[in-house]
């Protein structure tokens, strides 16, 4: 691997961002967690940027309820917004804001869940979210052998008003609301729906389906750019959530030992899916990190990207800022 030391004066200034406050990973269970050290300095410039990430597989599909690998998780995670979610800002408010769902409670024996939406959003296609939109989304999921798995004891969903939905169970689950916060339950668009083939959405370059704080620009075999959503709601008054970035890319790299390589380059910013044994040359760098995740594969990044404590869950980027390191000698 090359040395990064030879490196540190001519990257004296090293751009980088990530979200703050959520965690990565498909792979939960097993993974440590573990804090991503303090930068040696640097002070949050507002927005602007591009954050780019190196992701093991190559993203077939960006229909949440069909990603089934972590990179397809990663990027249609960003585009789709689950019903339940905690997003925070990138500007340094502690605050933790509700997502698409503003509120969740249940029944005393966890059979029946009620589900108060936030009012006002829109998908990038122009139709409006509401708890029609939601009822599509979710006898979409129990038509498809995949959303059942994922909400094994769902049996009826309704809506008694534009902006409430309720799930009826056929057996108590306390943590139903933890199972809608998966990626693969991202809300798709009413309008995308209908055009769906072999029972799957037709998302191509240009459709607009999604809610979240960002929308796909650019699609290649082995890339894909997404562009910050000017018309996210988390950007409006009074929420202020970002993003703080301009755009995300995620570029395939099947080689693990490649995309350390161009981790060390400094030609992305995150690794995803590498060995241990890579983890620990990642950690043996004063400017890289490693978490980890399930089934021994770690997240190399640089230590400049903050916001990332975990190994256990897909981020939502929406809350990732700009930071200026500078690398000590």
């Amino acid at each position: 691997m090359t040395t990064r030391r030879s490196r540190a004066s001519a990257r004296a200034a090293l751009a980088v961002a990530l979200l703050a406050g959520a965690g990565l990973g498909a792979c939960g269970g097993d993974g440590e967690s573990e804090g991503t050290p303090a930068l040696t300095s640097g002070q949050p410039l507002g927005e602007g940027g591009t954050l780019v990430w190196a992701v093991a597989d190559p993203v077939r599909t960006i229909d949440p309820l069909v990603a089934d690998t972590r990179a397809e998780q990663l990027v249609t995670r960003q585009i789709h917004e689950p019903l339940v979610e905690s997003l925070a800002s990138p500007f340094g408010d502690t605050r933790r804001v509700p997502g698409l769902a503003r509120r969740v409670s249940s029944s005393r024996d966890a059979t029946l869940w009620t589900l108060r939406l936030r009012k006002g959003v829109r998908f990038r296609d122009g139709e409006p979210f509401n708890a029609d939109a939601v009822v599509a989304n979710a006898e979409r999921w129990q038509a498809a052998a995949s959303g059942r798995a994922l909400l094994p004891d769902l049996i009826d969903v309704f809506a008694p008003r534009f902006d409430v939905v309720r799930f009826i169970l056929g057996r108590p689950d306390r943590r139903f609301d933890q199972r809608l916060a998966a990626p693969q339950l991202g809300i798709v668009s009413p309008g995308a729906l209908r055009t769906m083939s072999a029972g799957e959405v037709a998302i191509a370059r240009g459709l607009a389906t999604g809610t979240g704080p960002f929308e796909l620009r650019e699609r290649s075999r082995d890339r894909q750019l997404l562009a910050r959503n000017t018309e996210w709601w988390g950007t409006s008054a009074g929420v202020e959530l970002g993003p703080a970035l301009e755009q995300i890319e995620f570029r395939t790299e099947p080689s693990s030992a490649l995309r350390l390589a161009l981790l060390d380059a400094g030609d992305v910013q995150l690794a995803d899916e590498l060995a241990a044994s890579q983890a620990r040359q990642a950690r043996a760098d004063a400017l890289l990190y490693a978490l980890r995740g399930a089934g021994g594969l770690w997240l190399g990044l640089s230590r400049a990207v903050r916001g990332v404590d975990s190994a256990r869950e897909i981020p939502s980027l929406s809350g990732a800022w700009l930071a200026t390191v500078t690398v000590a000698e």
